[in-house]
């Protein structure tokens, strides 16, 4: 086993351990205390309880390591951990199955590797450099039938330009391309990876959002492209197929430079 399927491993156990501890929260959801941090962005008792699960998990695994989490925060650098516990939090307070447990690995600004756990489907998605996709630790071809079905993700955030992104969706739609929304971002690239979508775009992201699932994508064979906003160190993500790439770059100029 190489150095990378090592960490992959250990990283894979741990968001495993993880998966179990979020799905009996989810059975208890109406009972957790919850808050709201912003316009439609809320946070719950798993929340905070998975990331510092997952911090004592890769403390253990991976002595002296950076993490940062999106409710613990922390400093990121050179290379670093960094995890979304919960991605999706309205969809599991609202008793959907469509939420992640995200975890990643960055290097010099470039996830490496990447697990994220679907709870309520029993799955595990798991990459690194070199590794190809992985579901529950088996290599998975990403596949794609009917390729005249055109479906892709379209990520959304608090603070978008409302006008921007319909601008966006209005010209996809155009293009020919059904838009869905699944307001789970490692959720939307794991679709990405698998082929049940062309690709997933975000303008307006984080990195605790897509560590995880970009290097699913990547691995899996489309074209992943990051990049941050102009005049801001906001990152925005464009992962899917050369078609829906191209169509994007007319309606999204900044992807050709990502």
């Amino acid at each position: 086993m190489t150095n990378t399927q090592d960490r992959l491993s250990k990283a894979t156990v741990i968001v495993e351990e993880a998966m179990h501890e979020a799905l009996a929260f989810f059975a208890a959801r109406d009972a957790i205390a919850t808050r709201e941090k912003g316009f439609q962005d809320f946070v719950s008792e798993a929340d905070t309880s998975i990331e510092t699960l997952i911090r004592q998990r890769i403390d253990a695994a991976f002595p002296g390591e950076t993490i940062v989490g999106e409710e613990l925060g922390g400093v990121g650098g050179e290379a670093y951990w960094i995890i979304d516990p919960i991605d999706g939090t309205s969809n599991f307070l609202r008793g959907s199955p469509l939420w992640g447990i995200s975890l990643g690995h960055v290097t010099n600004g470039r996830p490496d590797l990447g697990v994220v756990s679907l709870p309520v489907f029993g799955e595990v998605y798991s990459a690194a450099e070199g590794t190809g996709l992985l579901r529950n630790g088996v290599t998975l071809a990403r596949s794609a039938p009917l390729g005249d079905v055109r479906v892709v993700s379209l990520g959304d955030s608090a603070h978008d330009d409302i006008a921007e992104i319909g601008a966006l969706h209005t010209g996809l739609r155009q293009a020919g391309w059904v838009v869905e929304a699944l307001h789970t971002t490692s959720v939307s690239l794991v679709f990405a990876a698998r082929g049940i979508f062309d690709g997933h775009l975000q303008k307006i992201t984080t990195m605790w959002d897509i560590a995880g699932g970009a290097v699913l994508a990547r691995e899996a064979g489309l074209n992943v492209r990051i990049g941050t906003r102009a005049d801001s160190d906001i990152p925005w993500i464009a992962a899917g197929t050369a078609p829906l790439l191209d169509a994007t770059a007319a309606l999204w100029p900044e992807i050709i430079k990502g």
